[in-house]
């Protein structure tokens, strides 16, 4: 899958972006929180930047949630593109 990094770094962006929003944070506010400047939090939600595992971790207490849970939260939705691309391949091979 050499579409794998790309996918991985869209989905880290969109769970980042949508905790954030739940949470009624700006990206200012998260930026502040990690202590980061507020375009590193853009990129990454956008997809254009891939934070270290330290850094996720650190974004993590940001956002108040646990590591292993924001993690379980990028599998679950790279499994459901996963199965989404299977069904598709599927669907044109028959």
């Amino acid at each position: 899958m050499s579409e794998q990094p790309i996918i991985i770094k869209l989905i880290i962006g969109k769970i980042v972006k949508s905790l954030r929003i739940k949470q009624s944070m700006t990206q200012e506010d998260l930026a502040f929180e990690c202590n980061v400047d507020r375009s590193y939090i853009s990129m990454i939600e956008v997809g254009r930047n891939e934070p270290s595992v330290s850094k996720i971790f650190e974004i993590c207490e940001g956002l108040r949630i646990k590591p292993s849970s924001f993690f379980k939260l990028v599998e679950i939705e790279y499994e459901e593109l996963k199965n989404k691309n299977i069904g598709k391949d599927k669907k044109a091979n028959d």
